[in-house]
Order: C-alpha cells, then sequence, then structure tokens
C-alpha cells in the first residue's frame, strides 16, 4: 500500500469523524433541550431593545465608511507582525521598507480625516448665495 494513501486515508477518517462529532453534539442537544417557542423567544433580539420596525432599514452609509476604514488600518498593522519577527537579520533595509509602508499608512488615514469620513456627524455645508438684486423697470430713455 503506498503511504501517501494511507496519508490520506487519516485524514479522510479525521475529517469523518469531525463531521460525525459536530452532529452528534447537534443532535444530542436537539433531544435533550425543551422545546417551548413563544413569541418572546422568536423574537429579534438587539441589544436589549425591543424590536421597532422592519429590518430592511437603510442605514447611514458612514456605518460603512468607517467600517471599511477599520479594516483596511487593521489588515494593514497585520502585515508589520511578520515584519517585527523577522526585523533584526534584515537590517536598516528592513527598517527603511517599513517606514514607507506606515508612511503611506499615515498618508491615507490623513486623506480619510480631511475628506471627512471620519466624522461621524458631517457639518452641513454652508453655501453662500447671492442676494438677489431688486426688479428695475426700463425707464424708456435710451443712453446715447
Amino acid at each position: 500500500m503506498d503511504q501517501t494513501l494511507s496519508a490520506f486515508g487519516t485524514v479522510f477518517v479525521f475529517l469523518v469523524l469531525g463531521i460525525v462529532f459536530v452532529a452528534g453534539g447537534y443532535l444530542t442537544a436537539r433531544m435533550l433541550r425543551p422545546s417551548r417557542p413563544n413569541p418572546e423567544k422568536i423574537s429579534t433580539y438587539e441589544c436589549g431593545e425591543p424590536a421597532v420596525g422592519s429590518a430592511w432599514v437603510k442605514f447611514n452609509i458612514r456605518f460603512y465608511v468607517v467600517a471599511l476604514i477599520f479594516i483596511i488600518f487593521d489588515v494593514e498593522v497585520v502585515f508589520l507582525y511578520p515584519w517585527a519577527t523577522v526585523f533584526k537579520p534584515l537590517g536598516m533595509f528592513a527598517l527603511v521598507e517599513v517606514l514607507i509602508f506606515a508612511g503611506i499608512l499615515v498618508i491615507g488615514l490623513v486623506y480619510a480625516w480631511v475628506k471627512g469620513d471620519l466624522d461621524w456627524v458631517r457639518p452641513t455645508p454652508n453655501i453662500p448665495k447671492m442676494p438677489e438684486l431688486p426688479n428695475r423697470q426700463p425707464s424708456g430713455r435710451s443712453h446715447g
């Protein structure tokens, strides 16, 4: 018998045992727990507040913008961990490289800040208006 086949067989056995373990846990819990649904149990729970209205409410776009900015910077910071583990052998090149990387992140943060994407409540823009001129009636005289 080939050694690779037995290694795949071991993986298959662990996969089957994992599926059986999870399915067995669900089935055991389903058989043991009481099932007494009532309107309070099946209602939507949101931070202790009673649900009001439809779940299809339009949210402010700022929720998504702040979340995306957080995810972008959070993921980028994750790249610093591998760099920190191998910094010493790489020397000055790695330091300059990570400073450039951090500089790009700071530029992105400043751009988002200046653009106002980090402000939770944006002020309403003050658009100047031209004063209206009074309607002048032609006098009938010609200049000339």
